[in-house]
Protein backbone atom coordinates (compact mmCIF):
# COMPACT_ATOMS: atom_id res chain seq x y z
CA UNK A 1 0.00 0.00 0.00
CA UNK A 2 3.02 2.60 0.45
CA UNK A 3 3.52 2.13 -2.68
CA UNK A 4 0.36 3.87 -3.67
CA UNK A 5 0.66 6.58 -1.17
CA UNK A 6 2.03 9.73 -3.19
CA UNK A 7 -0.61 8.70 -5.95
CA UNK A 8 -3.57 9.15 -2.75
CA UNK A 9 -2.07 12.47 -1.30
CA UNK A 10 -2.40 13.82 -5.14
CA UNK A 11 -5.57 12.62 -5.68
CA UNK A 12 -6.97 13.54 -2.54
CA UNK A 13 -5.76 17.72 -3.12
CA UNK A 14 -6.67 17.60 -6.49
CA UNK A 15 -10.39 16.33 -5.71
CA UNK A 16 -10.31 19.07 -2.89
CA UNK A 17 -9.23 21.78 -5.14
CA UNK A 18 -11.60 20.97 -7.93
CA UNK A 19 -14.59 20.30 -5.08
CA UNK A 20 -14.18 24.20 -3.71
CA UNK A 21 -13.50 25.59 -7.28
CA UNK A 22 -14.91 23.44 -10.07
CA UNK A 23 -17.91 21.79 -8.46
CA UNK A 24 -19.21 24.84 -6.21
CA UNK A 25 -18.27 28.04 -5.21
CA UNK A 26 -16.66 27.45 -1.54
CA UNK A 27 -13.48 29.07 -3.52
CA UNK A 28 -14.72 32.02 -2.88
CA UNK A 29 -14.07 31.76 0.76
CA UNK A 30 -9.97 31.98 0.41
CA UNK A 31 -9.80 34.01 -2.54
CA UNK A 32 -11.01 36.16 -5.28
CA UNK A 33 -12.89 35.12 -8.45
CA UNK A 34 -10.15 35.91 -10.55
CA UNK A 35 -7.73 33.09 -9.48
CA UNK A 36 -10.65 30.60 -10.17
CA UNK A 37 -9.09 29.37 -13.30
CA UNK A 38 -5.32 28.72 -11.49
CA UNK A 39 -7.20 26.77 -9.07
CA UNK A 40 -9.16 24.61 -11.32
CA UNK A 41 -6.20 24.24 -13.48
CA UNK A 42 -4.06 23.14 -10.57
CA UNK A 43 -6.71 20.70 -9.33
CA UNK A 44 -6.95 18.83 -12.71
CA UNK A 45 -3.36 18.46 -12.79
CA UNK A 46 -2.91 17.26 -9.33
CA UNK A 47 -5.39 14.38 -10.29
CA UNK A 48 -3.93 13.82 -13.64
CA UNK A 49 -0.65 13.11 -11.79
CA UNK A 50 -2.30 10.99 -9.47
CA UNK A 51 -3.48 9.13 -11.70
CA UNK A 52 -0.45 8.25 -13.42
CA UNK A 53 1.45 7.79 -10.21
CA UNK A 54 -0.84 5.11 -9.24
CA UNK A 55 -0.87 3.41 -12.73
CA UNK A 56 2.91 3.07 -12.41
CA UNK A 57 2.94 1.90 -9.08
CA UNK A 58 0.61 -0.70 -9.91
CA UNK A 59 2.95 -1.78 -12.84
CA UNK A 60 5.86 -1.79 -10.39
CA UNK A 61 7.18 -5.15 -8.92
CA UNK A 62 6.55 -5.32 -5.16
CA UNK A 63 10.27 -4.63 -3.52
CA UNK A 64 11.27 -7.58 -1.46
CA UNK A 65 11.03 -5.28 1.49
CA UNK A 66 7.32 -5.28 1.27
CA UNK A 67 6.78 -8.94 0.61
CA UNK A 68 8.96 -10.04 3.04
CA UNK A 69 7.82 -10.08 6.77
CA UNK A 70 10.06 -7.50 9.04
CA UNK A 71 10.70 -9.72 11.30
CA UNK A 72 12.94 -11.94 9.21
CA UNK A 73 15.16 -8.83 8.67
CA UNK A 74 15.69 -8.95 12.41
CA UNK A 75 13.66 -5.23 12.20
CA UNK A 76 10.83 -3.20 11.81
CA UNK A 77 10.79 -0.71 9.20
CA UNK A 78 10.11 2.85 9.81
CA UNK A 79 7.96 4.59 11.21
CA UNK A 80 8.23 7.79 8.54
CA UNK A 81 6.21 6.70 5.24
CA UNK A 82 3.49 5.51 8.11
CA UNK A 83 3.15 9.10 9.12
CA UNK A 84 3.11 10.93 5.67
CA UNK A 85 0.22 9.34 5.64
CA UNK A 86 -0.87 12.28 7.99
CA UNK A 87 -0.30 14.78 5.32
CA UNK A 88 -4.21 13.23 3.51
CA UNK A 89 -5.92 14.56 6.92
CA UNK A 90 -5.98 18.07 5.95
CA UNK A 91 -7.06 17.35 2.11
CA UNK A 92 -9.87 14.95 3.26
CA UNK A 93 -10.88 17.17 5.74
CA UNK A 94 -11.01 19.81 3.15
CA UNK A 95 -12.79 17.50 0.48
CA UNK A 96 -15.38 16.76 3.39
CA UNK A 97 -16.07 19.43 5.24
CA UNK A 98 -14.83 22.63 3.79
CA UNK A 99 -14.39 25.46 7.03
CA UNK A 100 -16.59 28.53 6.67
CA UNK A 101 -16.42 31.50 5.63
CA UNK A 102 -14.33 34.16 7.92
CA UNK A 103 -16.75 35.64 10.36
CA UNK A 104 -16.97 37.69 13.57
CA UNK A 105 -14.18 36.24 15.24
CA UNK A 106 -11.37 37.00 12.52
CA UNK A 107 -13.86 40.71 12.57
CA UNK A 108 -13.05 40.99 16.42
CA UNK A 109 -9.54 41.01 15.94
CA UNK A 110 -9.02 43.89 14.15
CA UNK A 111 -8.87 47.20 16.13
CA UNK A 112 -9.65 50.72 15.04
CA UNK A 113 -6.52 51.50 13.54
CA UNK A 114 -8.34 53.88 10.69
CA UNK A 115 -7.16 57.39 11.84
CA UNK A 116 -3.95 57.94 9.29
CA UNK A 117 -5.65 57.53 6.56
CA UNK A 118 -6.30 60.82 5.54
CA UNK A 119 -9.64 63.00 4.49
CA UNK A 120 -10.68 64.00 0.79
CA UNK A 121 -13.37 64.59 -1.05
CA UNK A 122 -15.34 61.28 -2.94
CA UNK A 123 -17.54 60.99 -5.83
CA UNK A 124 -20.84 62.10 -5.65
CA UNK A 125 -23.15 58.97 -4.84
CA UNK A 126 -26.14 58.12 -7.68
CA UNK A 127 -29.83 60.04 -7.09
CA UNK A 128 -32.32 58.14 -5.94
CA UNK A 129 -32.70 56.62 -2.47
CA UNK A 130 -31.81 54.17 -0.65
CA UNK A 131 -28.39 54.12 -2.41
CA UNK A 132 -26.78 50.21 -1.92
CA UNK A 133 -23.34 50.70 -0.93
CA UNK A 134 -20.66 48.06 0.43
CA UNK A 135 -20.11 48.80 3.83
CA UNK A 136 -16.54 49.67 3.34
CA UNK A 137 -17.69 52.16 0.92
CA UNK A 138 -19.70 53.17 3.71
CA UNK A 139 -17.74 53.57 6.30
CA UNK A 140 -15.45 55.57 3.92
CA UNK A 141 -17.21 58.23 3.28
CA UNK A 142 -18.59 58.63 6.87
CA UNK A 143 -14.76 58.84 8.82
CA UNK A 144 -13.06 60.65 5.85
CA UNK A 145 -15.56 62.48 3.18
CA UNK A 146 -14.76 66.21 3.43
CA UNK A 147 -17.86 67.21 1.34
CA UNK A 148 -20.40 64.83 3.93
CA UNK A 149 -21.76 63.10 0.78
CA UNK A 150 -23.87 60.64 3.16
CA UNK A 151 -25.44 63.58 5.30
CA UNK A 152 -29.96 63.17 4.84
CA UNK A 153 -29.05 60.08 2.52
CA UNK A 154 -30.96 56.58 3.13
CA UNK A 155 -28.20 53.78 2.58
CA UNK A 156 -28.69 50.08 2.44
CA UNK A 157 -25.62 47.99 3.69
CA UNK A 158 -25.31 44.11 3.58
CA UNK A 159 -23.02 42.50 5.77
CA UNK A 160 -22.88 40.16 8.88
CA UNK A 161 -23.66 40.72 12.37
CA UNK A 162 -20.72 41.15 15.44
CA UNK A 163 -21.73 41.97 18.71
CA UNK A 164 -19.33 44.88 21.27
CA UNK A 165 -18.93 43.77 24.91
CA UNK A 166 -21.54 47.13 25.97
CA UNK A 167 -24.42 46.04 23.91
CA UNK A 168 -24.30 47.36 20.52
CA UNK A 169 -23.93 45.58 17.25
CA UNK A 170 -22.45 45.94 13.92
CA UNK A 171 -22.82 45.01 10.74
CA UNK A 172 -19.69 44.14 9.47
CA UNK A 173 -17.88 43.00 6.32
CA UNK A 174 -14.21 41.36 5.30
CA UNK A 175 -12.24 43.68 3.00
CA UNK A 176 -9.95 40.80 0.77
CA UNK A 177 -7.10 41.91 -1.21
CA UNK A 178 -5.95 38.73 -2.93
CA UNK A 179 -7.42 35.75 -0.33
CA UNK A 180 -8.59 35.36 2.67
CA UNK A 181 -5.23 36.15 4.75
CA UNK A 182 -5.05 39.59 4.32
CA UNK A 183 -8.60 40.09 5.46
CA UNK A 184 -9.43 43.51 7.09
CA UNK A 185 -12.42 44.32 8.88
CA UNK A 186 -15.39 47.39 8.08
CA UNK A 187 -18.41 47.56 10.18
CA UNK A 188 -20.88 50.44 11.13
CA UNK A 189 -22.85 50.78 14.68
CA UNK A 190 -26.39 50.00 14.19
CA UNK A 191 -28.81 51.58 16.55
CA UNK A 192 -32.42 51.81 16.55
CA UNK A 193 -32.83 47.98 15.85
CA UNK A 194 -32.74 44.71 17.87
CA UNK A 195 -29.78 42.76 17.68
CA UNK A 196 -29.59 39.49 15.71
CA UNK A 197 -27.54 36.52 16.46
CA UNK A 198 -23.76 36.66 16.13
CA UNK A 199 -23.21 36.09 12.44
CA UNK A 200 -26.58 35.96 10.85
CA UNK A 201 -26.40 38.23 8.00
CA UNK A 202 -28.43 41.07 7.48
CA UNK A 203 -29.38 43.82 5.30
CA UNK A 204 -30.08 47.20 7.02
CA UNK A 205 -31.51 50.49 5.73
CA UNK A 206 -31.20 53.58 7.48
CA UNK A 207 -29.35 57.12 7.65
CA UNK A 208 -25.77 58.04 8.84
CA UNK A 209 -25.34 59.81 12.05
CA UNK A 210 -21.96 61.29 12.31
CA UNK A 211 -19.85 61.50 15.19
CA UNK A 212 -16.36 62.59 16.10
CA UNK A 213 -13.73 64.68 13.97
CA UNK A 214 -13.43 63.52 10.24
CA UNK A 215 -10.63 61.42 10.36
CA UNK A 216 -10.44 60.75 13.89
CA UNK A 217 -10.41 57.30 15.96
CA UNK A 218 -13.59 59.05 17.46
CA UNK A 219 -15.26 58.94 14.02
CA UNK A 220 -14.80 55.20 13.91
CA UNK A 221 -17.00 53.29 13.87
CA UNK A 222 -19.53 55.16 12.44
CA UNK A 223 -22.97 54.82 13.12
CA UNK A 224 -26.42 54.17 11.10
CA UNK A 225 -29.70 55.02 12.42
CA UNK A 226 -31.39 51.87 11.25
CA UNK A 227 -35.40 51.71 9.55
CA UNK A 228 -34.98 48.66 9.03
CA UNK A 229 -33.51 45.38 9.52
CA UNK A 230 -34.12 42.20 7.64
CA UNK A 231 -31.84 38.50 7.38
CA UNK A 232 -30.74 37.62 4.09
CA UNK A 233 -28.92 34.44 3.01
CA UNK A 234 -25.06 34.47 3.22
CA UNK A 235 -23.69 35.61 -0.25
CA UNK A 236 -22.05 33.55 -2.53
CA UNK A 237 -18.98 35.52 -2.21
CA UNK A 238 -18.66 36.91 1.72
CA UNK A 239 -16.22 39.61 0.91
CA UNK A 240 -15.70 42.59 -0.37
CA UNK A 241 -13.12 43.59 -2.52
CA UNK A 242 -10.20 46.16 -2.52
Amino acid sequence: MRRYGQAVLMLLVGAAVLRISLFSALYLRYVQSGLRPYLIASGALLVLLGVAAGVRAAREVPDEDETQDPHEHGHTHTTGPRLAWLLALPAAALLLFPPPALGSYSADREDAQRAAQGIGTFPPLPSGDPVDLSVAAFTSRAVYDSDRSLKGRTVRLTGFVTHGDDGTWYITRLLVSCCAADATTSKVEVRGADAPATDTWVTATGIWHPKGRLGSSAAWPPLLDAKAVRRVEEPSNPYEQR
